[in-house]
């Protein structure tokens, strides 16, 4: 075994029997297509496996822990663990991204940055440990990333969210109507756009916002409108979620 692959070893806290199988894991399919001559393919079928395995954990542990929640509750935790943001979170704890094989050109697009490109080493690692260990390591492997988040939330009274539907949810029950997304610029590079959102009740202007993609754009638009309501009570989470303390 390799120092790299010791090391991913140690942090991760999992033993690998078969080295190829963490070697695939650590494989992105920019890499096998420029290699390929390499024995270890790439990571993508280990990423749908570990998005399986990663979902069944997950709600298992969230039955467990939180036996008192209904299903909404449970969905939206659920939705926040195993997030894009959540899992690159993850993978940089233990520095997959460090490790990981990338092809050229997408090193030079800065892809050890890219978060989707991180959660998917994740999901891979998650699968890989499975098949090397079975669903019991994988689980064993898995709840430590948990336990921080988990900690939080049986900290206190709260719910967690997603921004555009606690805005929602907020705007109806005080009898106003939906708020609605307006895209009211684009601009920069093709492979570098930034579009600006505003969220709109009626004819009022609540927020505007702008990211490098429509969709985070109106969660940031919803996050600011929701903030100037809720004010310190509101907690940011990775991703779309946040965290508010029940009154």
């Amino acid at each position: 075994m390799k120092p790299g692959l010791s090391q991913i070893e140690k942090r991760a806290g999992y033993v690998f029997r078969s080295e190829r199988l963490l070697r695939e894991a650590l494989t992105h399919s920019s890499y096998a297509y420029e290699n390929t001559g390499s024995s270890a393919g790439n990571n993508e079928v280990l990423e749908f496996l570990g998005d399986s395995v990663i979902g069944l954990v997950t709600a298992e542990c969230l039955r467990l822990t939180f036996p008192e929640h209904g299903e909404g509750d449970l969905s939206k935790l659920k939705s926040l663990l195993t997030s894009t943001a959540s899992l690159a979170s993850f993978a940089e704890k233990i520095k997959l991204d460090k490790t990981l094989l990338l092809g050229r050109g997408e090193e030079k697009n800065g892809g050890r940055r890219k978060k989707t490109i991180l959660a998917g080493a994740f999901e891979a690692l998650a699968g890989a440990v499975h098949l090397d260990g079975g669903f019991e390591s994988a689980r064993a492997f898995l709840l430590p990333f948990f336990e921080p988040f988990l900690k939080k939330f049986r900290a206190g009274r709260g719910q967690v969210d997603n921004y555009k539907s606690a805005l929602q949810e907020r705007l109806q029950r005080s009898g106003r109507s939906a708020p609605a997304y307006r895209t009211v610029s684009s601009s920069g590079p093709q492979h570098r756009r930034v579009f600006v959102v505003e969220v709109y009740c009626g004819d009022k202007r609540l927020a505007r916002a702008r990211s490098g993609s429509i969709k985070d754009a109106e969660q940031k638009a919803a996050q600011k409108a929701l903030k100037d309501a809720l004010g310190r009570k509101m907690r940011p989470l990775p991703g779309e979620m946040f965290w508010v303390k029940n009154d």
